[in-house]
């Protein structure tokens, strides 16, 4: 079947991968409310069609972190990516590269970042989460640093694992009995495709940017139990100053959804802030991305750049969130259903899809430039509900 849009590029993911890993891009936390809630808000915002305005010399180029790009779009850090594809950060940042678009190195990458600068010419993006070896994370900032990253991403609106029940009855996460590791086995030995290509070429199976914390082994399961250790509830804003006197560089927060939280980012020193509920992977029933941008926006009265993520399927739901207010937005399940479809490859197709989605969004909304997008492109209605 050909491939015409993100949603196609699910359904292929889904075909490809054993359902423990497809579960594990897929699934939010709990009852998944507010995972539909990112897509569904998005889809409720009506854009106001105009005509007769001459968008014949449309441009997407814009500036988004500090750089200029092709389009405001950015590949957000995944985790596990290598376990889609063989090695798959790899492959994305060189699509990402390719196209002119930013891609952040997620901490929990199979391929690390001694594995994956030397394979792009563009300055990396590198997120990381606040964690209580704090020796580990400054040895972590150097490792960094030395490998050419200009920008750093941190989340913080992980402090602690929410349950993900599918993850949980995959037994991706948790005890696995004798019976659940034969059913893995039975399962992978049903994708022949992606047990060649990732389960055997794509060795080793490890998190690399976490390796030298586990000696005795960095797989899946060594680093569940090194997280449940290591990531730390205890943190405050406060916390961000020993972040800042080991990174020069620029800060970007992501994770952000209440106003006063981005009005204390901008005390913080941030240098852009990502409006995001993690996927809709954390807090269930928080309020989805794209309800929550707006009064984002309008309290940090751009004193920094705000982004947004969680929801975005098509270029329409970027002209979306930039007419809500985004800079930018950044993909998470959308190129990691691409990455496990078809690699690399399809990543860089599903990047022209939304290209060419985006392009007839803004010519049939009465826009030719990026600039000019604002909250004029929705519908009354849409412009006081945001």
């Amino acid at each position: 079947m050909a491939i015409a849009c993100i949603e196609d590029y699910r359904g292929a993911a889904r075909r490809r991968l054993p359902r423990f890993l497809f579960d594990y891009i897929d699934g939010g936390s709990y009852a998944e409310t507010t995972m539909r809630a990112n897509v569904a808000d998005l889809e409720r915002l009506s854009l106001r069609q105009r005509v007769m305005r001459d968008v014949s010399g449309a441009q997407l180029e814009t500036r988004m972190l500090g750089r200029s790009v092709s389009m405001p779009v950015a590949l957000a850090p995944i985790g596990l990516a290598g376990l889609y594809a063989r090695r798959g950060e790899v492959q994305a940042a060189r699509v990402a590269e390719a196209a002119g678009v930013p891609f952040i190195l997620s901490a929990s990458a199979c391929c690390g970042l001694e594995e994956v600068a030397p394979a792009v010419q563009a300055p990396l993006l590198f997120q990381l989460y606040m964690i209580k070896d704090r020796a580990f994370m400054a040895a972590l900032l150097d490792r960094a640093r030395a490998a050419g990253v200009e920008t750093l991403v941190m989340t913080v609106d992980l402090i602690i694992h929410s349950p993900r029940y599918r993850d949980m009855r995959s037994t991706l996460t948790g005890r696995q009995t004798v019976l659940d590791r034969l059913r893995r086995m039975i399962e992978i030995a049903r994708h022949p495709g992606w047990a060649w290509d990732v389960g055997v070429r794509g060795r080793p199976h490890i998190l690399g940017n976490f390796a030298p914390a586990m000696p005795g082994g960095a797989g899946l399961a060594q680093f569940t139990d090194w997280v449940s250790r290591n990531f730390d509830p205890s943190i405050t804003w406060d916390d961000l100053a020993w972040v800042r006197e080991r990174w020069k560089g620029p800060l970007v927060l992501k994770g952000i959804l209440d106003p006063d939280d981005a009005r204390l980012a901008c005390e913080a020193g941030a240098s852009a802030i990502v409006v995001s509920n993690h996927g809709g992977r954390q807090l269930d029933g928080a309020p989805s991305t794209i309800s929550a941008l707006r009064p984002v926006v309008e309290a940090v009265e751009g004193k920094l750049e705000v982004l947004m993520d969680g929801g975005i399927r098509s270029g329409v739901d970027v002209l979306r969130a930039l007419a809500s207010g985004a800079s930018g937005v950044l993909l998470g399940r959308a190129w990691a259903f691409a990455l496990a479809a078809g690699g690399g490859a399809s990543v860089s197709h599903m990047l022209e899809l939304l290209r060419h989605e985006l392009a007839v969004a803004m010519a049939l909304t009465g826009y030719s430039r990026i600039a000019d997008i604002g909250p004029e492109a929705l519908l009354r209605t849409e412009r006081a509900a945001s």
